[in-house]
Protein backbone atom coordinates (compact mmCIF):
# COMPACT_ATOMS: atom_id res chain seq x y z
CA UNK A 1 0.00 0.00 0.00
CA UNK A 2 1.57 3.30 -1.05
CA UNK A 3 0.24 6.80 -0.67
CA UNK A 4 2.97 7.14 -1.24
CA UNK A 5 10.28 23.25 4.97
CA UNK A 6 12.41 22.83 6.26
CA UNK A 7 11.05 24.82 9.24
CA UNK A 8 11.97 28.46 8.83
CA UNK A 9 10.89 31.86 10.04
CA UNK A 10 9.07 32.55 6.78
CA UNK A 11 7.07 29.33 7.00
CA UNK A 12 6.12 29.91 10.62
CA UNK A 13 5.09 33.48 9.86
CA UNK A 14 2.87 32.44 6.96
CA UNK A 15 1.28 29.59 8.87
CA UNK A 16 0.63 31.93 11.77
CA UNK A 17 -1.18 34.26 9.37
CA UNK A 18 -3.23 31.31 8.14
CA UNK A 19 -4.36 30.73 11.72
CA UNK A 20 -6.42 33.93 11.77
CA UNK A 21 -10.13 33.20 12.17
CA UNK A 22 -12.21 33.21 9.03
CA UNK A 23 -15.88 34.13 8.64
CA UNK A 24 -18.33 31.32 7.97
CA UNK A 25 -20.91 31.88 5.27
CA UNK A 26 -23.30 29.15 6.39
CA UNK A 27 -25.97 28.17 3.95
CA UNK A 28 -29.47 27.87 5.35
CA UNK A 29 -31.11 24.46 5.01
CA UNK A 30 -32.80 24.23 1.65
CA UNK A 31 -35.42 21.57 1.07
CA UNK A 32 -35.83 22.59 -2.57
CA UNK A 33 -33.27 21.38 -5.07
CA UNK A 34 -31.20 24.30 -6.39
CA UNK A 35 -30.54 25.09 -10.04
CA UNK A 36 -26.96 25.76 -11.10
CA UNK A 37 -25.05 27.87 -13.56
CA UNK A 38 -21.90 26.04 -14.66
CA UNK A 39 -18.48 27.50 -15.57
CA UNK A 40 -15.80 25.59 -17.48
CA UNK A 41 -12.55 26.40 -15.64
CA UNK A 42 -10.39 25.65 -18.68
CA UNK A 43 -6.83 24.32 -18.56
CA UNK A 44 -3.21 25.46 -18.40
CA UNK A 45 -2.91 24.87 -22.14
CA UNK A 46 -3.43 21.13 -22.38
CA UNK A 47 -6.62 19.18 -22.93
CA UNK A 48 -7.21 18.07 -19.32
CA UNK A 49 -7.91 19.66 -15.95
CA UNK A 50 -9.48 18.42 -12.74
CA UNK A 51 -10.80 20.13 -9.64
CA UNK A 52 -9.83 18.32 -6.50
CA UNK A 53 -11.53 16.96 -3.42
CA UNK A 54 -13.44 19.39 -1.19
CA UNK A 55 -12.83 22.30 -3.57
CA UNK A 56 -14.08 25.04 -3.80
CA UNK A 57 -13.25 27.14 -0.74
CA UNK A 58 -15.75 29.63 0.69
CA UNK A 59 -14.75 32.39 -1.75
CA UNK A 60 -15.25 30.12 -4.77
CA UNK A 61 -11.56 29.56 -5.50
CA UNK A 62 -10.71 26.11 -6.83
CA UNK A 63 -7.48 24.13 -6.84
CA UNK A 64 -6.58 21.08 -8.87
CA UNK A 65 -4.25 20.01 -11.64
CA UNK A 66 -4.02 20.50 -15.39
CA UNK A 67 -1.85 19.40 -18.26
CA UNK A 68 0.33 21.88 -20.08
CA UNK A 69 0.39 22.06 -23.91
CA UNK A 70 1.14 18.57 -25.25
CA UNK A 71 -0.42 16.83 -22.23
CA UNK A 72 2.96 15.44 -21.10
CA UNK A 73 3.41 17.60 -18.01
CA UNK A 74 0.87 18.19 -15.23
CA UNK A 75 0.82 21.15 -12.85
CA UNK A 76 -1.11 22.15 -9.78
CA UNK A 77 -3.35 25.15 -10.37
CA UNK A 78 -5.34 27.75 -8.47
CA UNK A 79 -8.43 29.14 -10.22
CA UNK A 80 -9.89 32.43 -9.03
CA UNK A 81 -12.25 34.93 -10.67
CA UNK A 82 -11.88 33.42 -14.13
CA UNK A 83 -8.11 33.00 -14.08
CA UNK A 84 -6.08 29.79 -13.69
CA UNK A 85 -2.48 30.07 -12.48
CA UNK A 86 0.29 27.48 -12.48
CA UNK A 87 1.56 26.84 -8.91
CA UNK A 88 4.90 25.48 -10.09
CA UNK A 89 6.99 22.64 -8.66
CA UNK A 90 9.86 21.83 -6.31
CA UNK A 91 12.24 21.67 -9.26
CA UNK A 92 10.88 18.63 -11.05
CA UNK A 93 8.54 18.77 -14.03
CA UNK A 94 5.20 17.90 -12.38
CA UNK A 95 2.98 18.87 -9.47
CA UNK A 96 -0.59 18.15 -8.35
CA UNK A 97 -3.04 19.72 -5.91
CA UNK A 98 -5.26 16.84 -4.82
CA UNK A 99 -7.03 18.28 -1.75
CA UNK A 100 -8.83 21.51 -0.91
CA UNK A 101 -7.15 24.85 -0.35
CA UNK A 102 -8.19 26.82 2.72
CA UNK A 103 -10.13 30.08 2.81
CA UNK A 104 -6.92 32.14 2.97
CA UNK A 105 -5.76 30.71 -0.36
CA UNK A 106 -3.11 28.31 0.97
CA UNK A 107 -2.97 25.29 -1.37
CA UNK A 108 -1.66 21.80 -0.44
CA UNK A 109 0.48 20.48 -3.30
CA UNK A 110 2.58 17.39 -4.12
CA UNK A 111 5.51 17.77 -6.48
CA UNK A 112 8.40 16.08 -8.18
CA UNK A 113 11.79 17.15 -6.91
CA UNK A 114 15.00 16.83 -8.91
CA UNK A 115 16.32 13.96 -6.76
CA UNK A 116 15.85 10.40 -8.04
CA UNK A 117 14.14 8.16 -5.50
CA UNK A 118 16.79 5.72 -4.18
CA UNK A 119 14.19 2.94 -4.21
CA UNK A 120 12.98 3.85 -7.72
CA UNK A 121 9.49 4.52 -6.37
CA UNK A 122 7.03 6.61 -8.36
CA UNK A 123 5.44 7.89 -5.18
CA UNK A 124 3.64 10.84 -6.79
CA UNK A 125 2.43 8.63 -9.65
CA UNK A 126 3.76 11.28 -11.99
CA UNK A 127 5.86 8.91 -14.07
CA UNK A 128 9.26 10.31 -13.10
CA UNK A 129 10.64 8.25 -10.17
CA UNK A 130 11.80 11.45 -8.51
CA UNK A 131 11.37 11.89 -4.78
CA UNK A 132 7.90 13.35 -4.19
CA UNK A 133 7.35 15.99 -1.52
CA UNK A 134 4.36 17.89 -0.20
CA UNK A 135 4.44 21.67 0.02
CA UNK A 136 2.13 24.56 0.81
CA UNK A 137 1.71 27.23 -1.85
CA UNK A 138 0.73 30.61 -0.44
CA UNK A 139 0.85 33.82 -2.47
CA UNK A 140 3.71 32.59 -4.60
CA UNK A 141 5.74 31.03 -1.77
CA UNK A 142 6.37 27.28 -1.64
CA UNK A 143 6.89 25.87 1.85
CA UNK A 144 8.31 22.33 1.68
CA UNK A 145 7.11 20.10 4.50
CA UNK A 146 9.40 17.77 6.50
CA UNK A 147 9.27 13.97 6.53
CA UNK A 148 9.32 11.38 9.31
CA UNK A 149 12.70 10.22 8.04
CA UNK A 150 11.69 8.56 4.79
CA UNK A 151 12.02 9.96 1.30
CA UNK A 152 8.50 10.92 0.25
CA UNK A 153 5.50 12.77 1.62
CA UNK A 154 1.86 12.99 0.55
CA UNK A 155 -0.13 16.21 0.94
CA UNK A 156 -3.74 16.13 2.18
CA UNK A 157 -6.08 18.96 3.13
CA UNK A 158 -5.16 22.21 4.91
CA UNK A 159 -7.65 23.88 7.27
CA UNK A 160 -8.16 27.54 8.15
CA UNK A 161 -5.73 27.30 11.09
CA UNK A 162 -2.87 26.30 8.81
CA UNK A 163 -2.90 22.65 9.92
CA UNK A 164 -2.21 20.28 7.05
CA UNK A 165 -2.51 16.49 7.04
CA UNK A 166 -1.08 13.79 4.83
CA UNK A 167 1.38 10.92 4.99
CA UNK A 168 5.11 10.43 5.22
CA UNK A 169 7.36 7.48 4.66
CA UNK A 170 9.48 6.37 7.57
CA UNK A 171 12.94 4.90 7.11
CA UNK A 172 11.72 1.36 7.74
CA UNK A 173 11.06 -1.22 4.99
CA UNK A 174 7.55 -2.64 4.67
CA UNK A 175 8.03 -6.37 3.97
CA UNK A 176 4.40 -6.77 2.87
CA UNK A 177 4.76 -4.41 -0.11
CA UNK A 178 5.77 -5.58 -3.59
CA UNK A 179 8.55 -3.65 -5.38
CA UNK A 180 8.96 -0.81 -6.05
CA UNK A 181 6.98 0.08 -2.92
CA UNK A 182 9.54 -0.20 -0.17
CA UNK A 183 9.05 1.98 2.89
CA UNK A 184 6.27 2.09 5.49
CA UNK A 185 4.20 5.26 5.48
CA UNK A 186 2.33 6.80 8.35
CA UNK A 187 -0.40 9.45 8.72
CA UNK A 188 0.88 12.87 9.78
CA UNK A 189 -0.15 16.40 10.64
CA UNK A 190 2.02 19.43 9.95
CA UNK A 191 1.72 22.44 12.26
CA UNK A 192 3.95 25.53 12.15
CA UNK A 193 6.45 23.72 9.95
CA UNK A 194 6.76 20.69 12.24
CA UNK A 195 5.60 17.15 11.45
CA UNK A 196 3.85 14.88 13.94
CA UNK A 197 2.97 11.23 13.37
CA UNK A 198 -0.62 10.13 14.01
CA UNK A 199 -1.38 6.69 15.50
CA UNK A 200 -2.98 3.88 13.51
CA UNK A 201 -5.18 0.98 14.57
CA UNK A 202 -3.52 -1.87 16.50
CA UNK A 203 -2.38 -4.53 14.04
CA UNK A 204 -2.11 -2.12 11.11
CA UNK A 205 1.24 -1.05 9.68
CA UNK A 206 0.58 1.85 7.33
CA UNK A 207 -1.82 4.73 6.99
CA UNK A 208 -2.57 8.19 5.67
CA UNK A 209 -4.56 11.25 6.68
CA UNK A 210 -6.63 12.98 4.01
CA UNK A 211 -8.95 15.64 5.40
CA UNK A 212 -9.12 18.00 8.38
CA UNK A 213 -11.81 20.41 9.52
CA UNK A 214 -11.46 23.64 11.49
CA UNK A 215 -11.99 21.75 14.76
CA UNK A 216 -8.82 19.75 14.08
CA UNK A 217 -10.75 16.52 13.47
CA UNK A 218 -9.06 14.37 10.82
CA UNK A 219 -10.27 11.72 8.39
CA UNK A 220 -7.87 9.03 7.21
CA UNK A 221 -7.28 5.30 7.05
CA UNK A 222 -4.88 2.56 8.00
CA UNK A 223 -4.17 -0.93 6.67
CA UNK A 224 -2.45 -4.07 7.95
CA UNK A 225 -0.33 -4.61 4.84
CA UNK A 226 -0.04 -4.09 1.11
CA UNK A 227 -1.28 -7.51 0.12
CA UNK A 228 -4.75 -7.69 1.70
CA UNK A 229 -6.11 -4.36 0.40
CA UNK A 230 -8.07 -4.03 3.65
CA UNK A 231 -8.57 -0.37 4.53
CA UNK A 232 -9.94 0.84 7.84
CA UNK A 233 -11.64 4.25 7.65
CA UNK A 234 -10.67 6.45 10.60
CA UNK A 235 -11.70 9.64 12.36
CA UNK A 236 -9.08 11.26 14.59
CA UNK A 237 -10.37 13.15 17.62
CA UNK A 238 -7.85 14.61 20.05
CA UNK A 239 -5.18 12.65 18.19
CA UNK A 240 -6.77 9.22 18.74
CA UNK A 241 -8.13 7.08 15.87
CA UNK A 242 -11.78 6.01 15.88
CA UNK A 243 -12.73 3.18 13.51
CA UNK A 244 -15.71 4.26 11.40
CA UNK A 245 -16.79 0.77 10.38
CA UNK A 246 -18.01 -0.17 6.90
CA UNK A 247 -21.10 -0.92 4.85
CA UNK A 248 -20.29 -4.62 5.03
CA UNK A 249 -17.14 -4.93 2.92
CA UNK A 250 -13.49 -4.90 3.87
CA UNK A 251 -11.40 -3.82 0.87
CA UNK A 252 -12.49 -0.25 0.22
CA UNK A 253 -13.39 2.04 3.11
CA UNK A 254 -12.21 5.60 2.57
CA UNK A 255 -13.23 8.95 4.12
CA UNK A 256 -13.15 11.76 1.56
CA UNK A 257 -14.46 14.80 3.43
CA UNK A 258 -15.36 16.05 6.91
CA UNK A 259 -17.33 19.17 7.79
CA UNK A 260 -17.34 21.25 10.97
CA UNK A 261 -20.27 19.25 12.37
CA UNK A 262 -18.19 16.03 12.50
CA UNK A 263 -20.05 14.52 9.57
CA UNK A 264 -17.75 12.30 7.48
CA UNK A 265 -18.45 11.12 3.93
CA UNK A 266 -16.64 8.76 1.62
CA UNK A 267 -17.01 5.33 0.05
CA UNK A 268 -17.31 1.84 1.49
CA UNK A 269 -17.60 -1.61 -0.05
CA UNK A 270 -20.80 -3.55 0.46
CA UNK A 271 -20.63 -7.18 1.53
CA UNK A 272 -18.63 -9.19 -1.00
CA UNK A 273 -16.38 -6.25 -1.96
CA UNK A 274 -17.63 -5.99 -5.54
CA UNK A 275 -19.71 -2.81 -5.19
CA UNK A 276 -19.03 0.41 -3.27
CA UNK A 277 -21.54 3.02 -2.08
CA UNK A 278 -21.26 6.55 -0.78
CA UNK A 279 -21.59 6.81 2.99
CA UNK A 280 -22.36 9.44 5.61
CA UNK A 281 -20.97 8.81 9.10
CA UNK A 282 -22.37 10.73 12.04
CA UNK A 283 -22.55 10.04 15.80
CA UNK A 284 -21.10 6.57 15.42
CA UNK A 285 -23.43 5.44 12.61
CA UNK A 286 -22.44 4.88 8.97
CA UNK A 287 -25.37 5.39 6.60
CA UNK A 288 -25.52 4.08 3.03
CA UNK A 289 -26.46 6.99 0.73
CA UNK A 290 -27.30 4.68 -2.15
CA UNK A 291 -26.55 5.48 -5.78
CA UNK A 292 -28.16 6.86 -8.94
CA UNK A 293 -30.40 4.67 -11.15
CA UNK A 294 -28.33 2.69 -13.63
CA UNK A 295 -25.13 3.03 -11.62
CA UNK A 296 -24.32 0.27 -9.10
CA UNK A 297 -21.45 2.21 -7.48
CA UNK A 298 -21.14 5.60 -5.83
CA UNK A 299 -18.67 7.66 -3.81
CA UNK A 300 -19.21 10.81 -1.75
CA UNK A 301 -16.40 13.33 -2.21
CA UNK A 302 -17.60 16.46 -0.38
CA UNK A 303 -19.97 17.71 2.34
CA UNK A 304 -20.70 21.23 3.54
CA UNK A 305 -21.91 22.38 6.94
CA UNK A 306 -25.53 22.35 5.69
CA UNK A 307 -25.19 18.58 5.16
CA UNK A 308 -25.33 18.67 1.34
CA UNK A 309 -23.20 15.86 -0.10
CA UNK A 310 -21.70 15.61 -3.59
CA UNK A 311 -19.84 12.91 -5.45
CA UNK A 312 -20.16 10.54 -8.37
CA UNK A 313 -22.09 7.40 -9.29
CA UNK A 314 -20.53 4.96 -11.74
CA UNK A 315 -21.00 1.61 -13.43
CA UNK A 316 -17.63 0.34 -12.23
CA UNK A 317 -16.13 0.48 -8.73
CA UNK A 318 -14.75 3.77 -7.46
CA UNK A 319 -15.62 6.09 -10.37
CA UNK A 320 -14.55 3.68 -13.07
CA UNK A 321 -16.28 3.48 -16.44
CA UNK A 322 -19.28 5.73 -17.03
CA UNK A 323 -20.07 8.16 -14.24
CA UNK A 324 -22.40 11.03 -13.35
CA UNK A 325 -22.09 13.70 -10.66
CA UNK A 326 -24.68 13.76 -7.88
CA UNK A 327 -26.06 16.00 -5.15
CA UNK A 328 -27.43 14.26 -2.03
CA UNK A 329 -29.79 16.46 -0.05
CA UNK A 330 -32.53 15.70 2.50
CA UNK A 331 -32.07 11.98 2.00
CA UNK A 332 -32.38 12.03 -1.79
CA UNK A 333 -29.59 11.58 -4.37
CA UNK A 334 -30.09 13.59 -7.58
CA UNK A 335 -28.10 13.60 -10.82
CA UNK A 336 -26.46 17.02 -11.08
CA UNK A 337 -26.92 16.96 -14.83
CA UNK A 338 -30.67 17.40 -14.28
CA UNK A 339 -30.04 20.61 -12.29
CA UNK A 340 -28.03 22.52 -14.92
CA UNK A 341 -29.12 24.11 -18.22
CA UNK A 342 -30.38 21.51 -20.68
CA UNK A 343 -28.07 22.84 -23.41
CA UNK A 344 -24.94 22.88 -21.28
CA UNK A 345 -21.75 22.11 -23.24
CA UNK A 346 -20.51 20.12 -20.23
CA UNK A 347 -21.57 16.73 -18.89
CA UNK A 348 -20.78 16.66 -15.17
CA UNK A 349 -18.82 13.43 -14.65
CA UNK A 350 -18.32 13.63 -10.88
CA UNK A 351 -18.36 16.30 -8.17
CA UNK A 352 -15.41 16.66 -5.81
CA UNK A 353 -16.54 19.25 -3.29
CA UNK A 354 -19.21 21.70 -2.11
CA UNK A 355 -18.75 24.81 -0.01
CA UNK A 356 -21.18 26.41 2.43
CA UNK A 357 -22.43 28.74 -0.30
CA UNK A 358 -23.55 25.66 -2.20
CA UNK A 359 -20.96 25.99 -4.97
CA UNK A 360 -19.84 22.65 -6.39
CA UNK A 361 -16.56 21.82 -8.13
CA UNK A 362 -15.64 18.71 -10.03
CA UNK A 363 -14.77 17.03 -13.30
CA UNK A 364 -16.77 17.40 -16.52
CA UNK A 365 -16.57 16.27 -20.12
CA UNK A 366 -16.86 18.78 -22.96
CA UNK A 367 -19.56 17.13 -25.03
CA UNK A 368 -18.29 18.53 -28.34
CA UNK A 369 -14.59 17.69 -27.92
CA UNK A 370 -14.45 14.88 -25.35
CA UNK A 371 -11.89 16.85 -23.32
CA UNK A 372 -11.99 16.65 -19.53
CA UNK A 373 -12.18 20.00 -17.76
CA UNK A 374 -12.70 21.16 -14.19
CA UNK A 375 -16.02 22.90 -13.52
CA UNK A 376 -17.60 25.18 -10.94
CA UNK A 377 -21.39 25.08 -10.48
CA UNK A 378 -23.03 27.98 -8.61
CA UNK A 379 -26.65 28.04 -7.34
CA UNK A 380 -28.71 30.70 -9.09
CA UNK A 381 -31.14 33.10 -7.44
CA UNK A 382 -33.56 33.25 -10.37
CA UNK A 383 -34.22 29.66 -11.36
CA UNK A 384 -35.95 30.77 -14.56
CA UNK A 385 -32.48 31.72 -15.81
CA UNK A 386 -31.51 28.04 -15.83
CA UNK A 387 -33.98 26.01 -17.94
CA UNK A 388 -33.51 22.40 -16.95
CA UNK A 389 -33.99 19.20 -18.89
CA UNK A 390 -37.32 18.58 -17.12
CA UNK A 391 -35.67 16.16 -14.73
CA UNK A 392 -34.55 13.87 -17.57
CA UNK A 393 -30.99 12.65 -17.22
CA UNK A 394 -28.85 13.76 -20.15
CA UNK A 395 -27.24 11.17 -22.40
CA UNK A 396 -23.88 10.01 -21.09
CA UNK A 397 -21.08 10.92 -23.46
CA UNK A 398 -18.68 8.21 -24.57
CA UNK A 399 -15.16 9.23 -23.67
CA UNK A 400 -11.85 7.94 -25.02
CA UNK A 401 -8.80 9.58 -23.51
CA UNK A 402 -5.26 9.79 -24.90
CA UNK A 403 -2.94 7.33 -23.16
CA UNK A 404 -0.95 10.05 -21.41
CA UNK A 405 -4.08 11.72 -20.03
CA UNK A 406 -5.43 8.32 -19.02
CA UNK A 407 -2.28 7.70 -17.01
CA UNK A 408 -2.76 11.09 -15.37
CA UNK A 409 -6.21 10.04 -14.17
CA UNK A 410 -4.81 6.79 -12.82
CA UNK A 411 -2.18 8.76 -10.92
CA UNK A 412 -4.98 10.53 -9.11
CA UNK A 413 -5.55 7.23 -7.30
CA UNK A 414 -2.32 7.70 -5.36
CA UNK A 415 -1.32 4.48 -3.66
CA UNK A 416 -3.40 2.32 -5.95
CA UNK A 417 -6.52 3.30 -4.10
CA UNK A 418 -5.87 6.02 -1.59
CA UNK A 419 -7.60 9.10 -2.94
CA UNK A 420 -9.60 7.55 -5.60
CA UNK A 421 -8.62 4.38 -7.41
CA UNK A 422 -9.95 5.95 -10.58
CA UNK A 423 -10.36 3.66 -13.58
CA UNK A 424 -10.07 5.37 -16.94
CA UNK A 425 -13.25 5.28 -19.03
CA UNK A 426 -12.96 3.88 -22.54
Amino acid sequence: MKLKLLACVTAITILAVLALPTPCFAQKPNHKLPHYAVVDLGTLGGTFSGAEDDAPNQSGRVDGYSTLPGDNVVRAFLWSSGSMIDLGTLGGPNSMAVWQLNDWGAVPVMSDTTTPDPNAEDYCYLGTNFICRAFIWYRGLRITLPTLGGNNTYGGQINNWGQMVGASEIDVPNPTCPPPEVLIERPVIWELGQVRELPILPGDTSGAAFVINDLGQIGGLSSPDCATSTWHALLYEHGAPIYLGSLGGQALNIPQAINNKTQVVGASDLSGDTVNHAFLWENGVMTDLGTLPGYPNSIAEGINDAGQVVGGASDQPFLGGNSSAFLWQDGVMTDLNTLIPSGSPLFLWYATGINSRGQIAGQAVQVSTGEWHAFLATPVENESDVPLASGVTRERPKVTLPDNVGKLLQRRARFGGFKGGLVVPQ
